[in-house]
Order: C-alpha cells, then sequence, then structure tokens
C-alpha cells in the first residue's frame, strides 16, 4: 500500500472511531437482516441480493464455548466474496469481539483456518459452537490481545458446494471479506478504518498469503499492516510431489477435489478409476480426521491417468502458486525444516521470490515437523501482529 494511501485510511480511521462508514451499494445499516437458525442460516438467497464483495448477507449472535471463555461476543455472519474465476459468492464465518472497550478502533485479525476437511460439518463455524475446533487456541490468544477475530469457512465449507481447498485465488478474497463484512454489520460495533491484521497456518498459511498479495488491489480501503503466515503451501505442485505416496495422501485428494470445485472444466471425474469415483461420491463428509486415513497411497490407485500430467491442470495450479506478488505490508513467514506435509524447499522458495520483489519479509526455521511447529510458531505469530499493531520498525532478514 502506497503512503499516500495509508495516509488515507488512517484518516479515515480517524473519522470513523463513532461512525461507520459504508461502501457506495451497501444496504444501510439497519437493514443488514439477523439470519434464520440451524443449517438455514448458511443457505443464501439464490441469486444474491445486490451488493459488493464483503457486503454482510445476514448474521446471527451465537454462543461459543470459546466466547464464553475469553470474555467475547460470537457471530455467525454469511457475507458475499469473490471465488476463483471472479464470480460473486456465499461465504460463511465467525466473528468474535471481546466485551472489555478499547480506545479508538478496535483492530481486527482475520484468522485463516488450516485444513478442517470437506464437508460442511467440519466448517470452523460449526466447530466452535461445539469447542472442537482446534484454531480456538488461536483465536483465544488473539482475543486476550483485545482484538476482534473474524474466522472465515471458506468457499464450499458450510455453505453449499464443494469446498475450494487450497485454491489460494478463492481462499485470499474469503479471508480479505470476512473483514469487511465484520465491518458492515452495526451490531459487531466494528467500525472500517482500523488496522487489520492477517494470520494462518497449513491450508491458513497459504490462504493469508494470498490476501497478504491480493489486499492492495482487491480490498485497498483496509489498512492491513502485517500478515503471519507458516506452513505455506506456496507451490502445489511441488507439494503434490511429497503428498504422492506419503503420509498425507488424503491431503492431495481434497485438494484435487477444491481445484475441480474452483474449476469445474478441469473434469477430475473423468480421471478416475473405480475406486477414485467410490472416493469422489463419498467426498461430502469427510473432515481432517478421515483425510489423514489414506497415508502411503498414490495418485495411480484412484485414476486411469494423472490429471498433473496435463496442460490444463498444471495451469490451473500454477495460477494457484503463491509469490507472483509481493506483499505490500510486512509479512512473517515460518516453516518445519522437516515438514513432511507441505515442503519446506517450496517454502524456502516463496521467500526468495517475496524478498527479491521488494517485500519485508521476516522468515524463521523452526526445527520439527508439520504440527509441531503449528503449536511452536502461533505465539510468535501473535508477537509479529502485536508489534505491527503498535507501530513497531518491521524487521525483515531477507
Amino acid at each position: 500500500m502506497s503512503l499516500l494511501r495509508r495516509a488515507l485510511v488512517a484518516a479515515v480511521a480517524a473519522a470513523t472511531t463513532a461512525v461507520l462508514v459504508w461502501p457506495m451499494g451497501q444496504a444501510a445499516a439497519a437493514e443488514v437482516p439477523v439470519g434464520p437458525d440451524g443449517d438455514a442460516f448458511y443457505l443464501a438467497p439464490n441469486p444474491l441480493p445486490p451488493g459488493a464483495a464483503g457486503d454482510p448477507i445476514h448474521y446471527r449472535e451465537v454462543s461459543t464455548p470459546i466466547g464464553g471463555l475469553s470474555g467475547a461476543k460470537s457471530y455467525l455472519v454469511l457475507y458475499r466474496s469473490t471465488n476463483a474465476t471472479g464470480r460473486q459468492v456465499a461465504v460463511s464465518g465467525t466473528v468474535f469481539v471481546p466485551n472489555r472497550p478499547v480506545g479508538g478502533v478496535r483492530p481486527i485479525v482475520s484468522l485463516a483456518p488450516g485444513t478442517q476437511g470437506l464437508g460442511d460439518n467440519c466448517a470452523p463455524s460449526r466447530a466452535f459452537r461445539s469447542g472442537v475446533e482446534y484454531e480456538q487456541m488461536m483465536v483465544s490468544e488473539l482475543l486476550a490481545k483485545g482484538w476482534a477475530v473474524a474466522v472465515t469457512d471458506y468457499e464450499g465449507l458450510g455453505t453449499p458446494g464443494d469446498h475450494t481447498y487450497v485454491v489460494g485465488r478463492s481462499e485470499g478474497p474469503a479471508v480479505l471479506d470476512a473483514v469487511r463484512a465484520a465491518t458492515r454489520i452495526p451490531a459487531l460495533g466494528l467500525a472500517a478504518g482500523g488496522e487489520v491484521g492477517i494470520a494462518g497456518y497449513s491450508q491458513g498459511g497459504g490462504a493469508a498469503a494470498w490476501a497478504a498479495q491480493l489486499a492492495d488491489d482487491y480490498a485497498p480501503e483496509l489498512n492491513v499492516v502485517g500478515v503471519a503466515a507458516g506452513g505455506v503451501p506456496a507451490d502445489l505442485i511441488e507439494v503434490s510431489k511429497q503428498l504422492d505416496g506419503g503420509l498425507g495422501f488424503g491431503l492431495m485428494l481434497a485438494a484435487a477435489v477444491g481445484m475441480n470445485a474452483a474449476y469445474p472444466e478441469l473434469d477430475l471425474p473423468g480421471y478416475l478409476n473405480e475406486a477414485g469415483k467410490r472416493e469422489y461420491d463419498a467426498r461430502h463428509d469427510k473432515c481432517v480426521a478421515q483425510m489423514m486415513l489414506y497415508a502411503g497411497k498414490k495418485i495411480t490407485d484412484y485414476t486411469t491417468s494423472n490429471p498433473l500430467d496435463t496442460p490444463q491442470w498444471r495451469a490451473r495450479l500454477n495460477e494457484n502458486k503463491a509469490g507472483a506478488d509481493a506483499p505490500e505490508m510486512p509479512i512473517f513467514l515460518y516453516h518445519a525444516t522437516g515438514d513432511q506435509l507441505v515442503p519446506f524447499p517450496q517454502a524456502k522458495a516463496l521467500r526468495q521470490a517475496y524478498c527479491g520483489a521488494g517485500a519485508r519479509v521476516q522468515w524463521r526455521e523452526y526445527f520439527g515437523e508439520h504440527l509441531t511447529v503449528f503449536l511452536a510458531g502461533r505465539s510468535d505469530a501473535v508477537r509479529f501482529l502485536e508489534d505491527r499493531f503498535a507501530g513497531k520498525p518491521a524487521p525483515s532478514n531477507c
């Protein structure tokens, strides 16, 4: 973001401490409806009502264990976002708002969740209400700082349709639009123009990196001051090489479904053998635990020919390769040196790409594997965002 644009955003923040700013085309504040209870909440009108990306469709205050423990209100939100081909879609999510007051405009962190699964029952917004969502550890740390937290479900996770798993051009907008939606619902008390942070690990790290790359063009009014992205699957082709026959092959199956959901012309079913067709038909209710039951399986076990060998699939995978555009805001990238799911070398390549393009990158390598570094890096990610909100100079070890 240019210095001029940052100055304008800061001016908006100062002017909107007590007054919400609404974009052109957004419905009047009082007209954001309360959505229905239960599964009906996730069903958007068809066609979508008029509006822009980030506009809320409806919302509902809900009870969550993490909200109660953290002294925060919890809200389900259904909002407009943009999919990988530029079409407007409905995406669900959760917004947590601490009860304790803050001076000025409350910062918001958009938390991009890690792998949940493919079934609607796996959506973070559902898991938060039952108290079994692993991202609530991160949410609790962020709420303890007094920050609001917006957690997207991503496209097709909770809402109808297949989840566009690890498709950055779908996930990045969903992460950014969650913040927009949070500030456009007056009942939440979150003003537009405040400082925004983004964080995520694994699938969430990829989504956070894509949000960082897209923010300046896609959501220029957001004052994103820092991004923490760990375990980033930046290059899906390189990731697939490690997953094929490896511990995380189920994640590769999910990624194939996600790519096909984003780009139906890829015609994943056309490559599947009988075993693959059975798995494809059963995809709708698999959460992350079930996805890990495919360890050691290979692409050849489920296909008549490998879609990754085709120009069509490789082109779409490369379209979702992070690193082509440098984030304008400081970014903290971190990765496990022994990551058995998301290869370490492709993460280092992302760092080099960002550094080469002039980004302010703080890079850290952790000795360990994927899950241990999810735990080890969390506090460093929170500290990085805390320093950005405090206005401290951004470190870079490019």
